[in-house]
């Protein structure tokens, strides 16, 4: 196991923190993908608007899921992020890869976003409950951004 640079935190807390950080990275990996997903693929009124959204999206979970992958080597674990990881672990749904109507597109992407969403919280509150400040605050910004993307991709739907 690599050295650790965190400090007041047992080696247990730690462990288990990383378990916590591994089973939102690869979610965050899958969702990042579904999102390319349907920015590839989705056609329809509004097209332009919702596939440049979906860009930056996809950046921000990639910011997300980078935080957490360096906290985990951080607090001397190994961040699993690999697509044999990804597809081993995920606890999303398999993303339809023939959809091609942009509001199909939006309510998928809006359902695994909520879901992802939950899962941070969860993750934010175990790690209130270990004593650990920095990787419930990690999580709590990536919970802003998960939640802020919710609504942008979800406003988008037919009134």
């Amino acid at each position: 196991m690599p050295e650790s640079f965190v400090t007041g935190l047992n080696p247990q807390t730690q462990e288990q923190m990383c378990e916590v950080l591994n089973e939102r990275l690869v979610v965050g990996i899958d969702l990042r993908l579904a999102v390319k997903q349907a920015h590839w693929n989705l056609r329809g009124k509004g097209f332009i608007g919702v596939h440049e959204l979906l860009d930056e999206v996809s950046a921000r979970l990639g910011e997300g899921t980078d935080m957490m992958a360096e906290r985990v080597a951080l607090m001397g674990g190994f961040a699993r992020g690999t697509t044999q990881e990804v597809a081993a672990n995920t606890n999303l749904k398999p993303y339809p890869v023939e959809l091609t109507a942009l509001e199909e597109h939006v309510a998928e992407l809006v359902s695994r976003f909520k879901d992802y969403g939950a899962m941070i919280r969860k993750g934010m509150e175990a790690a209130d409950e270990a004593g650990d400040e920095d990787t419930a605050d990690l999580l709590t910004e990536v919970s802003r951004m998960v939640e802020k993307d919710t609504w942008f991709i979800g406003s988008n739907a037919a009134a």
